[in-house]
């Protein structure tokens, strides 16, 4: 049962944030989460030697720098009694351990099985979602998730992870491709445009030949489709607001008082319980409510650290991507789909806040594609 736990754990994990996505059942994800939570911390302790195996080991040294780092920070710029930062200190802890606990002891399943349950998952979210809520002509389609670019996110995954999958495609599999492409065109969501272009071309390959050829083909067809079928109705789709907004228009509001609040203390932060943090007194009373978040990862993390710790987390993380990416140039033995979600996370992280959340579905992802790749690099390195 111990063993069962830690293997899978982190996929418990990530698929509860389904659940907290979901407005009916968020209170039922929060009492999940404890519960791994607790059943986590409770199994470290009667199994120390765990612990020195795991926490320790070279593969996930990175994930023990970044929670030294939060341990550092928590100790410098809070009280004992600062709950809030408290808990996201232990949760980002949890967090990477579990991760950590379940690619050690799982790997194989994590290289094989693990993306094709994520497909199947997404893909239950979504028909649910059409059994609950049918209407997806009528505005910015969001399922039974309580916001459309949430839902986005769930399908562009969905629609990547199958398509990237190497195995032939059943027609159930091109069945749920065209499902998955349709439902994150109808959110509304403009980043899907990049998450379904970038998945295209890490199928395809970057030559300037399938770069022409793939935009024409692509945004060509569907653009036209799209004026055709879809404008016509006046719906409020991805290539509606593309056209209309562009990608960063609506943004640049939280990006500017996200920035401004970033530069009241720009040494040290706000806080490690203020992710995602914009100040509320610099807000205008008309945008009261409106501007909620920084919408920008990066920035996000900037205001929760200050430039000096943030310098060294996004440091840690982009060396970490940089060097997978290399491997994957080189022919390394995984999915592919592993390398679009850290790719397509620090793209998105522009438009998105990702990275700094604990109970974020994508955010999570790229922390398991971390320490899967981080895992096979050391085997690989050891064998040789």
């Amino acid at each position: 049962m111990i063993k069962w736990f830690f293997k899978y754990g982190a996929l418990f994990f990530l698929l509860n944030t389904i659940l907290l996505s979901i407005t009916e059942t968020v209170v039922i994800g929060e009492f999940i989460f404890l519960v791994i939570m607790s059943v986590f911390s409770f199994l470290l302790l009667i199994n120390p030697p765990q612990i020195k195996k795991i926490i320790f080991h070279k593969a996930f040294r990175f994930f023990l720098i970044l929670n030294l780092l939060n341990l550092f920070y928590w100790i410098l710029f809070h009280e004992f009694s600062d709950f809030e930062a408290g808990k996201y200190l232990i949760a980002r802890g949890m967090q990477f351990s579990l991760i950590s606990f379940s690619v050690y002891h799982n790997q194989e399943y994590f290289k094989n099985k693990f993306l094709e349950h994520i497909v199947y998952a997404i893909a239950a979210l979504i028909f649910i979602g059409f059994i609950v809520n049918p209407y997806i002509f009528s505005g910015r389609y969001s399922g039974i998730v309580w916001n459309p670019n949430m839902l986005a996110s769930f399908s562009c995954l969905g629609f990547s992870a199958l398509f990237l999958n190497s195995k032939p495609k059943t027609n159930f599999d091109l069945f749920l491709l065209g499902v998955f492409l349709l439902v994150s065109l109808i959110t509304g969501s403009r980043g899907v445009l990049v998450g379904v272009s970038l998945a295209f071309f890490l199928k395809f390959g970057f030559s300037s030949r399938n770069i022409i050829y793939g935009l024409l083909s692509f945004y060509g067809l569907l653009s036209f489709v799209s004026y055709l079928l879809v404008m016509s109705v006046e719906l409020d789709t991805s290539f509606n607001r593309f056209a209309s907004q562009g990608l960063f228009n609506d943004r640049t509001l939280q990006y500017t008082y996200a920035f401004e609040t970033f530069l009241q203390k720009p040494f040290f932060g706000y806080g490690l319980d203020k992710y995602a943090y914009i100040d509320p007194s610099i807000i205008p009373d008309y945008l009261e409510g409106f501007i909620i978040s920084a919408h920008n990862g990066y920035l996000a993390i900037l205001v929760q650290y200050g430039i000096f710790f943030s310098c060294i987390i996004l440091g840690i993380i982009f060396y970490k991507t940089s060097k997978f990416i290399k491997y994957f140039r080189d022919g390394i033995a995984l999915p592919v789909f592993y390398l679009y979600i850290l790719v397509y996370a620090l793209i998105s992280s522009l438009y998105e806040t990702l990275i700094t959340g604990i109970n974020e579905f994508h955010t999570i992802l790229f922390w398991i594609a971390l320490a899967v790749m981080s895992l096979n690099e050391f085997q690989m390195k050891n064998e040789s």
